[in-house]
């Protein structure tokens, strides 16, 4: 019997903003998490992507006010990390939530199977390479977790070595912070059972084949090592600076409607302003007027 989920968040009420509803910190039992939940929102599909749509404006306001800053000096960025099983919805949070802010003010890293000169560099080297500039909202399709997921799953390194990069890792979160970065850290959870209606359909549909690997089948045998290792992820990597955010992922609307959410209420706080005029507005009006 899974045991009764800690910081209430299966009583978040509507007005519950959902980076409190979903913040998981160290020691959040993962297994407790009903994966089809909606914390902080207690519409159907219908509302929750009316919803989704109404949150595309303010969102890419923000997003534009926020790129705008940085041709001012300004320094401020955005990490937003997404992590999950295979088929937990990471190109739908891709589609249906970056892709409704500017793209140039946007800076999409999916991180694969290290390559050859990868592997002779430190595990973060490709990601501190890859970090958003001032002004941009960068975004990982998986990340420096993988080091401590998948590395940590197939014993690909000794386990003396995936155990030291969770204090790398928090260090390296803090440098990034401390350099005005706002991590957003999103893991999308989903359950064995789901992963498994999804893949099926792959299966079933022509258009769907390509997004299909034999290996996904392979890796539901390590189910509860994934588990696990997320488990330990967020016991040890949900800090005060660098929050893990736990989405129930089994319905992908709300999947998506959570993650911009969790985006807004970060760029809010922000206060982000337009940048004043560096030139004398009516001047070049008058300029304008005569040319």
């Amino acid at each position: 019997m899974a045991k009764k989920k800690k910081s209430g968040k299966k009583t978040a009420s509507p007005s519950t903003p959902f980076r409190d509803a979903l913040c998981a910190p160290a020691g959040t039992d993962l297994t407790a998490i009903d994966t089809r939940g909606t914390p902080a929102f207690d519409g159907d599909k219908g509302d929750g992507k009316k919803a989704l749509a109404a949150l595309a404006g303010p969102v890419s306001d923000l997003q534009e006010r926020l790129f705008a800053g940085a041709t001012s000096g300004g320094r401020r960025s955005i990490l937003l990390v997404i992590q999950g099983m295979d088929t937990a919805g990471k190109g739908g949070v891709m589609r249906h939530v970056v892709g409704n802010v500017d793209p140039q003010g946007v800076a999409i890293t999916a991180f694969k199977a290290p390559t050859e000169e990868e592997l002779r560099h430190p595990f973060l080297w490709r990601i501190r390479k890859a970090l958003p500039h001032p002004g941009q909202i960068g975004v990982f399709d998986r990340s420096h977790y993988e080091d401590v997921l998948i590395a940590r799953v197939h014993d690909l390194v000794p386990k003396s070595q995936w155990a030291r990069r969770y204090g790398q890792i928090n260090a390296f979160e803090q440098g990034v912070v401390d350099q005005e970065t706002t991590i957003i850290k999103v893991m999308l959870h989903t359950s064995k059972e789901e992963q498994k209606e999804r893949l099926a359909e792959r299966l079933d549909r022509g258009d769907k084949h390509w997004k299909f690997s034999p290996v996904d089948i392979d890796e539901r045998a390590y189910w509860q090592d994934y588990q696990q290792a997320y488990q330990a992820a967020i016991d040890r990597c949900s800090t005060d600076v660098a929050p893990w955010y736990v989405v129930p992922a089994d319905r992908k609307w709300y999947a998506r409607l959570a993650v911009m959410n969790l985006l807004k209420e970060h760029l809010e706080p922000m206060d982000l302003q337009w940048p004043e005029a560096d030139f004398d507005v009516e001047k070049q009006r008058a300029r304008l007027e005569k040319s």
